[in-house]
């Protein structure tokens, strides 16, 4: 009491009003059970159904309110559902596209291998022939083509045009007596034989880690939070091999 009949700070005054007002204005709209059967008289109506009334008005709030304490679990199970399998996903779908992006440097690493014996080949091929510039021009391109693609696509488009560099540089050596009997030229074969092999092997690994990445991403629902996310589809490798 001691408290209450202390000094009422005047900034929650207004507060305090207003709250005893509310509760004044619910207090003063209740009825007691007496005042409803007393009401129902007046209307004829027995007071045993009055008090099945009021039980009965009493039992549907007490479901209503169980019905929305369930719903609002049910609402925060999906949430937190909803929540988990997002972030599951979202690491599933960085995984899979790590996985591609860490084999596609595989590749690249091959091709680089291959693009680099160029040099080599222009090497040989000046030092048997002065007279196939367009056979040398033609190789410096092509590698000069693929150092400066910068995307997948770009060097699929690269690395054909290196592969027609050294068809035409195969060619050339099949007709070419002498060059053929060079033991740089034997090495050579050996280097282009195996970097290709190299790089059909990685090719097959890097489509294969795109293929598990794209139908990780494409699938539903995971499609519908890929593109929230921005995960895009990656395209496969499609360079032919040359034929050696």
């Amino acid at each position: 009491m001691n408290k209450l009949n202390g000094g009422i700070p005047e900034e929650i005054v207004p507060e305090v009003l207003e709250i005893a007002s509310r509760n004044y204005a619910n207090n003063s709209q209740a009825y007691s059970a007496s005042e409803l059967i007393q009401a129902g008289s007046e209307a004829q109506i027995p007071g045993e159904f009055i008090q099945q009334a009021i039980q009965e008005v009493r039992s549907r709030q007490k479901r209503r309110q169980k019905q929305r304490k369930i719903l609002a679990t049910i609402g925060a199970s999906v949430l937190a559902i909803s929540v988990i399998w997002s972030i599951g996903t979202y690491n599933s779908f960085s995984r899979h596209a790590s996985q591609a992006e860490a084999q596609w440097a595989q590749v690249e690493n091959q091709l680089q291998r291959r693009a680099d014996l160029i040099p080599n080949l222009v090497q040989v091929t000046q030092a048997y022939t002065e007279h196939e510039k367009e056979i040398v021009s033609l190789l410096q391109q092509s590698r000069q083509a693929y150092l400066q693609a910068d995307t997948p696509e770009k060097k699929a488009v690269a690395i054909e045009q290196v592969n027609d560099a050294i068809n035409r540089f195969q060619d050339y050596a099949a007709n070419n007596y002498q060059l053929q009997s060079s033991q740089l030229f034997t090495n050579l074969q050996y280097e282009i034989t195996g970097t290709e092999n190299r790089i059909a092997v990685e090719r097959m690994r890097y489509n294969q880690a795109v293929q598990r990445y794209n139908q990780t991403i494409q699938q539903f629902p995971n499609s519908v939070l890929a593109n929230g996310l921005g995960f895009e589809t990656q395209p496969f490798f499609q360079a032919k091999n040359t034929e050696l």
